[in-house]
């Protein structure tokens, strides 16, 4: 699958992302949410900045609930289990280091 920083897929019900073409240990993608959406809980090794450009989500680290709004930003730590439900409709761009190359593998920049 060719990725050219507008091709967009489905990340679940409800939710959208884009993949940018990664530097050498950080990437980014922006991810929009429709309201009540989820991110489902998952984790990954990877650090993992997101930065809230629209919206309000309700974020669950470790168990542990957590409100992000517009402006705001949310440092999870590699390995930690999280997950979001959008409190209304919004978009994050999310960083990562090193690479998630699980998501990168099926893709060519």
């Amino acid at each position: 699958m060719v990725n050219d920083d507008n091709v967009w897929e489905q990340a679940g019900l409800g939710v959208k992302r884009r993949i940018f073409k990664p530097g050498q240990s950080l990437m980014m993608m922006e991810v929009h949410f429709e309201k009540g959406s989820q991110g489902n809980e998952h984790s990954h090794p990877h650090e993992q900045l997101t930065y809230c450009l629209k919206g309000s989500f309700e974020f669950r680290m470790n168990g542990e609930k957590h409100l992000l709004r517009q402006g705001e930003v949310l440092n999870i730590p590699g390995g930690v289990v999280h997950g979001t439900i959008a409190l209304e409709e919004g978009v994050l761009l999310d960083t990562f280091t090193p690479l998630r190359e699980d998501l990168l593998n099926s893709r060519e920049f």
